[in-house]
């Protein structure tokens, strides 16, 4: 009797094994992790990044007689 139930718990071991792998070969087969991404999160991260507010680089002053200095501290 206790063969039978060691038995039994293997072989629904083996299935939801089997079942699992192939449910990830055909994520794999299809890029369906890939259709996800480019269809629901990319879209959802453009629109909250092109949104963002940035500083405007090109209506900063540029001082062409300030020059920082290059030189290292010889010692």
């Amino acid at each position: 009797m206790c063969k039978c139930k060691i038995g039994k718990f293997f072989l629904k071991l083996f299935g939801i094994l089997f079942a699992a792998n192939a449910v990830l070969f055909v994520v794999f087969f299809f890029d369906l992790d890939g259709k996800l991404l480019f269809n629901v999160v990319e879209p959802f991260l453009k629109k909250h990044y092109d949104n963002m507010k940035r500083k405007d680089v090109l209506n900063m002053p540029y001082d062409t007689d300030k020059f920082p200095k290059y030189k290292y501290d010889e010692k």
